[in-house]
C-alpha cells in the first residue's frame, strides 16, 4: 500500500519504518525542517534499539522516504496515519492542536479517497472532530479510523513486529478491513486484530495506560507500607505474581513511573471524567502516589544527612526506563534539580540520555557534571543514586565502586542488589520496601 504517516516523533517513525519494512511504500511527513534533514541523512533523532537499521535498509531500497511537504505525503497515499504529539494542557486534558491542524491539511490535500487513521493517543471523540475538520474543506469521500498504538519505548519494534493485540476502531467495515490488511504480515502466527467501533478504541488506549499506572502505584504504596511493618516487598511482589489474576507484569517497585505517556495519559483520562462529571478518585490516587513516589530517594537521603549542603552525589540512570533516551517526567531529574536546590553537586551518567539530560538541566550550571564513563562519576561521593534499571548497572564491581567513594552509601530505586549482600559488602544501603 502508499502510506503517509504525518509525524516522524517516537511513534510516527518506528510506525512507518515497520510498515516499509513488509513491503509497503510509506512517505514520512514532519514540520520540522532539520529532523527531516537528519532522517535524509541517514541518522535518526531518537535512540530506539533496532530503529536505525530498519529505516537505512528501507531508505536504501526506497520504501521509506522524508518529506517537510505533508500535502504531497497526501496526494501520494491511500492510507494517511496521524502521529503528532498530543500534549497535556493546563488542566491536564490533551491539547489536540496539532492533529486537528494536520486534519485540516489533509482535507485540503485530498485528490481521492483516503482512509485517515489517527494513530497519536487522542481523547475519546477526537475521531469525530477529525471527520469535522477534513469534511469541512474537502468534497472527497474518506473514512476516519482509531488505531492506537501500544509500543513501549525500548523494546517498540518488537511490539510493532510482534503486537499482543491492534486495535481497529472504524464506523466503516471496508476501511477496518483495508487498515485490517496492513497488519496482517505481522500476524502470521495468530490472529490479534480486534474490531470494535471508533469511541471504544479511542478509550481503549487510555485504559490501557492508566491500568498499567495504577498498578505500578499500587505496588509503591505496597512497598511504603512493608517498610514501616519490616515485610520485604519483593517477597510480596513474588506471592503476588504467581496469582494468574494479578501476573508478575508492571508490579516492580521503585521510584514511580516517567515517560511521555503514562504521565499524560492518566491525567487526560482524569481530564475526560470530569468534563463528564465523574470524580476520578482511583485516577487522582494514582498520579498522587506516583508523585510522593518519584521524591522517595530524595527523602531518604534527607532523613540520612539531614542537611544536602556541600554533598557530592553521584547518579546513575537519567531516563525514565532503560533502553530508551527518553527523560520526559523522569525522577532523576526531579531529585537531581532537589539535590542542586539544597547545595550538593551532582555528578551524572546514564548509557544514552546524557546529551537529552543535558539539556534540561542546563540551567543548573556547574552544579552538574555529565560523564560517559559509569565509575568516574563515583569519585569522592558521598552517596550513590540509582535511577533507571540499566543492565550494565546491574554486576558493577563494588570493590571499585567502595574504593572511589568517599561513602559506601547507595540509594537505590530499582532495587538491583540484595540487601544482606550489600551489608556484607560494608555499604550502607538503602533499597525501596525491603528491609
Amino acid at each position: 500500500m502508499k502510506i503517509a504517516v504525518v509525524g516522524t516523533g517516537y511513534v510516527g517513525l518506528v510506525t512507518g519504518a515497520c510498515l516499509a519494512n513488509v513491503g509497503n511504500e510509506v512517505i514520512c511527513a514532519d514540520k520540522d525542517a532539520a529532523k527531516v534533514e537528519l532522517l535524509n541523512a541517514g541518522g535518526i533523532p531518537i535512540y530506539e534499539e533496532g530503529l536505525e537499521t530498519i529505516v537505512k535498509r528501507n531508505r536504501a531500497d526506497g520504501r521509506i522516504r522524508f518529506t517537510t511537504d505533508t500535502g504531497e505525503a497526501v496526494r501520494e497515499s491511500d492510507v494517511v496515519f496521524i502521529a503528532v504529539g498530543t500534549p497535556p494542557d493546563e488542566d491536564g486534558s490533551a491539547d489536540l492542536k496539532h492533529v486537528l491542524a494536520v486534519a485540516k491539511e489533509i482535507g485540503e490535500n485530498m485528490n481521492g479517497h483516503k482512509i485517515v487513521i489517527c494513530k497519536s493517543t487522542v481523547p475519546v471523540g477526537t475521531c469525530d472532530k477529525v471527520a469535522k475538520v477534513i469534511s469541512s474543506v474537502t468534497e472527497h469521500d474518506f473514512d476516519v479510523a482509531s488505531n492506537p498504538e501500544f509500543l513501549k519505548e525500548g523494546t517498540a519494534i518488537n511490539d510493532f513486529q510482534s503486537p499482543d493485540r491492534v486495535v481497529i476502531g472504524c464506523a466503516s467495515r471496508e476501511a477496518a478491513e483495508t487498515i485490517g490488511e496492513l497488519y496482517k504480515p505481522f500476524m502470521r502466527r495468530s490472529e490479534r486484530i480486534v474490531y470494535m467501533d471508533v469511541r471504544s478504541a479511542e478509550m481503549t488506549k487510555y485504559a490501557s495506560n492508566a491500568m498499567l499506572a495504577t498498578k505500578i502505584s499500587f505496588i509503591n504504596e505496597i512497598a511504603n507500607i512493608c517498610d514501616r511493618v519490616g515485610a520485604d516487598v519483593e517477597k510480596v511482589r513474588t506471592g503476588m505474581s504467581l496469582d494468574e489474576r494479578i501476573g508478575p507484569h508492571f508490579i516492580y517497585p521503585g521510584v514511580g513511573y516517567g515517560g511521555s505517556c503514562f504521565p499524560k495519559d492518566v491525567r487526560a483520562i482524569a481530564s475526560l471524567g470530569k468534563e463528564n462529571d465523574i470524580d476520578t478518585k482511583l485516577l487522582d490516587a494514582v498520579r498522587d502516589v506516583n508523585g510522593s513516589q518519584k521524591l522517595r530517594l530524595y527523602h531518604a537521603a534527607k532523613a540520612k544527612f539531614g542537611s544536602l549542603e556541600g554533598k557530592k552525589f553521584a547518579v546513575w540512570g537519567l531516563s525514565f526506563k532503560p533502553r530508551t533516551d527518553d527523560v520526559r517526567e523522569a525522577p532523576s531529574l526531579l531529585n537531581i534539580r532537589l539535590f542542586v536546590e539544597e547545595g550538593a553537586q551532582v555528578a551524572v551518567t546514564d548509557p544514552e540520555a546524557i546529551d537529552n539530560a543535558r539539556r534540561d538541566l542546563a540551567d543548573l550550571g556547574d552544579a552538574v557534571k555529565f560523564a560517559d564513563d559509569d565509575y568516574a562519576v563515583l569519585e569522592d561521593a558521598d552517596a550513590l543514586f540509582i535511577f533507571t534499571e540499566w543492565e550494565e548497572f546491574r554486576s558493577p564491581n563494588f570493590d571499585r565502586l567502595k574504593g572511589l567513594m568517599s561513602a559506601p552509601v547507595i540509594f537505590d530505586g530499582r532495587n538491583l542488589y540484595q540487601p544482606d549482600k550489600m551489608r556484607e559488602r560494608g555499604f550502607d544501603y538503602f533499597s525501596v520496601g525491603r528491609p
